[in-house]
């Protein structure tokens, strides 16, 4: 063989071997964020997830209003890539404990009477105002001692929460809540959990449970686009609403 068809043959091998590597690389860290995100929403591969949406209140039949229907669509994308299947329910047919399977549930507690419960018993520092009567307190939601109404259109709240089950009982799959004062809101919640699960895991952890309080700015003009993270309000959520501090305030995103 002759010197230049032996520094060909090499140069090959070495493209070859680089090339191989950049795969294998590439694969394993695939994997990992694959896992990762898996082990974060609590669905592994082929498990099943429950999405609890209020009815339309407009439908006289079963149907989904259009901004929970957005936010299906945006959970889809992530449950599809962990491989996971999904089951949708009405909110006053989801009879059943929580913790068997990973939960995303929609709505405010008016018209989601699920989440009102969740609310109820893992987050006993929230109180969100549920009076159908016009007023400027519709909506409102109070935590760590502030209250955050609603200006239609303008400014709208939702609380964004990850709930860790009892591992201990063997139900260790998490509940994720979206308690929006409008449909809107709950939409930008949850593309908000999609696109920051990966910096919402490094910082509350892949288990981690976490509340946080969101700001939708200027819906009529920008719809779900705007999302500005108000706070982390984990502790005082968690707490009865009795001599709690404001919530800690975070940068804008």
């Amino acid at each position: 063989m002759s010197d230049d068809l032996r520094t060909l043959v090499i140069g090959l091998a070495a493209c070859a071997i680089g090339l191989l590597l950049g795969w294998s690389a590439r694969t394993y860290l695939w994997r990992r964020r694959l896992q990762r995100k898996q082990r974060f929403f609590g669905l592994p591969a082929e498990s099943e997830c429950l999405l609890v949406v209020p009815r339309d209140p407009g439908s006289r039949g079963w149907s989904l209003a259009r901004h929970d229907v957005f936010a299906l669509l945006e959970l889809a994308a992530a449950i599809k890539e962990c491989g996971a299947h999904a089951e949708v329910l009405a909110h006053d047919t989801a009879w059943q404990g929580f913790g068997a399977r990973t939960e995303f549930c929609i709505g405010g507690p008016a018209a989601n009477l699920r989440l009102a419960a969740h609310l109820r018993s893992m987050l006993p520092g929230v109180e969100i105002d549920t009076d159908p009567a016009p007023g400027p307190d519709q909506g409102a939601i109070t935590v760590g001692g502030e209250t955050y109404r609603m200006e239609k259109g303008a400014v709208e709240y939702v609380l964004l929460a990850r709930l860790a089950a009892n591992r201990e009982s063997g139900n260790d799959r998490p509940v994720f809540l979206s308690a929006g004062q409008r449909g809107v809101a709950n939409q930008a919640a949850v593309r908000y959990l999609a696109r920051h699960q990966g910096r919402l895991a490094r910082k509350h952890g892949l288990d981690g449970t976490f509340c946080l309080l969101l700001r939708v700015v200027n819906s009529q003009a920008y719809g779900s686009d705007v999302v500005e993270l108000v706070g982390d309000v984990t502790k005082a959520a968690g707490t009865p609403a009795k001599t709690l501090s404001p919530p800690d305030r975070s940068p804008a995103t």
